[in-house]
């Protein structure tokens, strides 16, 4: 494919029209590509069509836009050697999308592709009604990693009494889990013996409780999420050791850091008929955010993140509106997605109460580029 071309191959173009996603014109191009003519002065700063009420996908779509080496998997075509080409089609239509975002010619396009694909799988985001953010985030890595995992073998940690334990074993590994994969480790102490037993978890997004209602720090999210808690009453653990049911003292901590760390801001609360959004200005720093208190002392590397991404949210459970802020690589300005109005904000404007996803990454991300021989 030369370098700024979109067109889709006529396989993929029979796969689209089948679907009545995108009618094409003589030359082969989607003629709904774009209402505009004018182009963005840079590549990534591209608008996305609102299909109805999809703004919570084009928030997320505009944050993974941001991350330049996911980016550059794809406009590189790296992506087709580890495609299973049995369940590839949401990862492959989030590939034209990010080379129409990145490479195309026009400054708004229509998610209108991805979206049916996605779909398929998952009814709820075809309907034109608001959905949640975040759990859009977790489908869409999901999909993604399946399409393109690979197996290999890997040390993973095990479950001791009292050491850290290693096993080989048989993983899936691909650009999801590279990038935004991370490791928890939960050490529950039995207190009656003290002996010690360790558990891991995988992650992609942390969900992170907001422990006041007015005003708090992300930090202050962090500490409630990794504080130890105590197991009594009916949350007592079985001892191995002891026999017997006995109280104990459990607390997380990061095994292994992603490159690249989402963290989920937990503003609503839905129990039973009882449902409230938390408007809690959360203090987030965009540089040197230190996670190195909260990561297993033998795994800390990489502690420090800047931001680069955030989804936000407006309006309350019912009814509301996601747009997305982004840091651009290559004129490392803020803007703001706002569906298809993009605008370029002052730094300080990153910051307001409206935050319910932030994107951190560990790392100084180059701009993506397209292979030579793409």
């Amino acid at each position: 494919m030369a370098s700024g071309s979109t067109k889709i191959p006529d396989d993929f173009n029979i796969y689209y029209l089948l679907k009545g996603a995108l009618p094409l014109d003589t030359s082969g191009e989607p003629m709904d590509r774009a209402r505009g003519e004018t182009k963005s002065p840079y590549q990534g700063l591209t608008g996305l069509r609102n299909l109805g009420n999809t703004c919570y996908m084009n928030a997320v779509i505009q944050c993974l836009c941001s991350v330049a080496p996911l980016v550059e998997y794809f406009l590189s075509g790296k992506y087709t050697t580890s495609l299973d080409k049995d369940n590839g089609e949401i990862a492959t239509a989030f590939a034209y999308l990010m080379n129409d975002m990145w490479l195309g010619d026009f400054d708004c396009v229509s998610p209108e592709v991805f979206r049916l694909v996605i779909g398929e799988r998952y009814p709820a985001f075809i309907k034109k009604t608001q959905q949640d953010a975040q759990e859009f985030l977790i489908y869409v890595l999901n999909e993604l990693h399946e399409a393109l995992k690979k197996a290999s073998k890997r040390r993973s940690q095990g479950t001791s009494s009292s050491t850290w334990e290693t096993r080989g074993s048989v993983s899936e590994s691909s650009i999801i889990t590279r990038l935004f994969e991370g490791h928890l480790s939960y050490d529950t102490i039995c207190l009656e013996c003290q002996t010690t037993t360790y558990k891991t978890e995988i992650f992609t997004v942390l969900s992170l409780p907001i422990p006041y209602e007015s005003e708090c720090s992300l930090e202050e999210c962090l500490e409630c999420f990794f504080q130890q808690d105590m197991l009594t009453w009916n949350n007592q653990v079985n001892c191995s050791c002891c026999g017997i049911k006995t109280d104990a003292a459990v607390k997380a901590s990061v095994a292994k850091a992603p490159k690249i760390v989402i963290f989920h801001l937990k503003r609503f609360d839905c129990q039973g008929n009882y449902k409230k959004k938390l408007t809690t200005d959360i203090y987030y720093p965009l540089i040197n955010l230190d996670l190195s208190p909260y990561i297993y002392p033998l795994f800390r590397k990489n502690p420090k993140y800047s931001l680069f991404a955030v989804v936000n949210h407006f309006g309350d459970l019912d009814s509301g509106h996601y747009t997305a802020f982004c840091k651009h690589t290559i004129t490392q300005n803020w803007y703001n997605f706002d569906d298809a109005q993009i605008s370029e904000i002052p730094e300080s404007s990153v910051q307001t109460p409206a935050a319910y996803l932030l994107f951190y990454s560990s790392q100084t991300f180059s701009v993506p580029v397209k292979s030579q021989n793409g």
